[in-house]
């Protein structure tokens, strides 16, 4: 199959009706020859940063020299994202490859595995033949029946924060969403944490216990005299002197320290880490997306914040960035706003309501996007200017032509539309 057609197939196997479960997976990967136990993992789970904690953990073992793999989702620009080593992508041809030998074993099997099922099992070949000293591991949605939690016991098991998100699939409350994500800590393993939510801590340290699993947890005073700007966040970091990172939401100072405390316990068991590979791989790390800077005059920034948390957290680097020292003086932002359609909106919308002066409401290219005109309508109460957009590209249209040159306009609600929000700026911005 051509590229087209390997992800027309990829993208064709839907997980809803799917029973959740491991056997798809394990059965697929047996066929396979099993590559995933021939491979070494630190496993990400949580609700919010397990992408930028990846990064920043993948990065350093590069740094270190090591071949590190790295698997995400979703992904931003293209597919290929969401495999890689050492930081390069998948190639169309090894991904074409993969499926043309995936496909015909997962076709005879009785109960078909779902699209990101096959995703991993194309990944753990691809990371298998590329001969990966550890691969860095995302889990998909929650974690004890995702199906990267195939492995066995990682070298390390990392879990981020926790919050409400795919309450549908996880869980209604705070105590069932950590318990699913701490089914990634396996038996005699490592785990490293910083939730401080005592619900959660207390899940944390009895399925550490009952497993005999050793529980890391970070000191976030390790970092102070953070510097923040468009350009880096500088900050104080013990015992590693000023740390930069090119990452510049207000919250990625936490996933740093989140990702170099378990980068630590890795060392104590034997990695070659050192403190300059550190301090590379935390400065060299790229990770687009997350409260990143397209543009200057006006300011337009793109965020992937998809829950009430990331909300918060997003609201605050705006703050941080662009409120001023004046008390007085008003942050008015000019919001483009993409939800899917099982998010709750006003849990959501409720952190950035206060310095929004216009909603603009759009919906990505998914069928899982909630349409551009419900979102408006329930924006509407919240006592916000609100235009309803339709298509991204018009919605991207729409707010450079309200903004003046002292404007901001930010992009969030769902990653899944970053990229047509990138590719339509770079169009109208540069014409």
């Amino acid at each position: 199959m051509g590229i087209k057609e390997t992800l027309g197939y990829i993208h064709s196997v839907k997980w809803q009706g799917s029973k959740p479960g491991l056997e798809r997976t394990k059965e697929l990967l047996k066929k396979l020859g099993n590559p995933e136990k021939k491979l070494k993992f630190v496993h990400v789970a949580g609700t919010n940063g397990k992408g930028s904690t990846s990064a920043f953990i993948a990065s350093v073992l590069k740094s270190a020299g090591y071949k590190t793999g790295l698997y995400i989702s979703p992904y931003i620009e293209c597919f290929n994202e969401r495999i890689q080593v050492n930081g390069e992508f998948i190639t169309d041809d090894d991904l074409e490859r993969l499926t043309d030998e995936i496909k015909p074993v997962a076709d005879k099997m009785v109960d078909s595995p779902t699209e990101f099922e096959i995703i991993t099992a194309i990944a753990m070949k691809y990371y298998l033949n590329k001969s990966c000293d550890i691969v860095v591991l995302e889990v998909g949605m929650g974690g004890r029946l995702d199906s990267t939690n195939v492995i066995e016991t990682p070298e390390l098991a990392v879990i981020t924060l926790i919050g409400y998100d795919h309450v549908k699939e996880l869980g209604p409350t705070i105590f069932d969403i950590a318990r699913e994500k701490a089914g990634i800590i396996k038996h005699g393993g490592d785990v490293v944490i910083y939730d401080g939510n005592q619900t959660v801590e207390e899940v944390f340290d009895r399925i550490a216990r009952e497993r005999n699993a050793k529980l890391h947890k970070v000191n976030l005073s390790r970092i102070t005299n953070q510097i923040f700007s468009l350009q880096n966040i500088k900050m104080n970091f013990d015992p590693y002197g000023e740390i930069q990172l090119p990452l510049v939401g207000t919250y990625q100072p936490n996933n740093a320290v989140l990702a170099v405390t378990g980068l630590e316990v890795l060392r104590e068991k034997g990695y070659n880490i050192s403190d300059d590979a550190i301090k590379t791989g935390l400065a060299s790390v790229s990770w687009p997306g997350r409260f990143e800077v397209l543009g200057q005059n006006p300011v337009f920034v793109i965020d992937g914040a998809h829950n009430p948390q990331c909300m918060e957290a997003t609201a605050a680097s705006l703050r941080q960035h662009f409120a001023g020292d004046d008390e007085n003086e008003k942050l008015k932002v000019i919001f483009i706003v993409a939800v899917m359609a099982d998010k709750d909106v006003d849990a959501m919308i409720g952190y950035i309501a206060p310095i929004a002066k216009a909603f603009i409401t759009v919906a990505p290219d998914n069928p899982r996007s909630m349409k551009s005109q419900e979102l408006a309508e329930k924006l509407k109460d919240f006592g916000v200017p609100v235009i309803d957009c339709g298509q991204v590209k018009a919605g991207v249209i729409k707010a450079l032509e309200m903004a003046d040159v002292s404007d901001i306009i930010c992009a969030l609600g769902t990653l899944y539309f970053l990229n047509d929000v990138k590719v339509s700026y770079g169009e109208k911005h540069h014409k």
